[in-house]
């Protein structure tokens, strides 16, 4: 809808189609090498491929003046564990396949803002109760999260 959605959008196709790449190209043994987050390859990729629904989710009631649920860090780090444990054995086929479906639908998510609605905020627990902006998710999370993974997953797997 605007143009700094649009940026917002490329920056996250760019920064997940290198995810895609990187997992795509490993090795099994680079798939289970572990990373700085103690999860393998795989699993760190997986997390990333499956939190882009309800991290777009998120942008997306914040962007529209949806109430948004009360998450904190003990719940999100309690999910991360779960999913660890849930998708351990993940493929690269199928991680790379939710990163297209997820990723592309979190991108598209994001060209339909406006201006307005990139900063429109919300008080959010998990920064202490201080507002954030649909903009601010989107850089810190939706963008950076992948970001901050990727850079792991290649200091793990080369």
């Amino acid at each position: 809808m605007g143009q700094r959605a649009d940026a917002l959008a490329d920056r996250l196709v760019r920064v997940n189609n290198d995810l895609i790449a990187k997992v795509e190209g490993c090795s099994d043994e680079q798939w289970a090498k572990t990373c700085s987050e103690g999860w393998s390859v795989g699993v760190t990729a997986h997390h990333v491929a499956s939190s882009h629904g309800p991290v777009a989710g998120l942008v997306q009631a914040v962007a529209s003046g949806q109430p948004v649920p009360p998450i904190t860090m003990d719940m999100i780090d309690a999910g991360n564990a779960q999913h660890a444990k849930d998708h351990a054995n993940c493929t690269r086929e199928e991680t790379a396949a939710l990163l297209r479906k997820d990723g592309n639908a979190a991108a598209e998510m994001l060209r339909g803002l406006s201006d307005d609605q990139l900063d429109r905020s919300t008080p959010m627990a998990l920064a202490g109760g201080a507002p954030m902006s649909a903009n601010d998710l989107t850089e810190m999370i939706l963008i950076g999260h992948p970001t901050e993974h990727l850079k792991s997953i290649t200091e793990a797997a080369g």
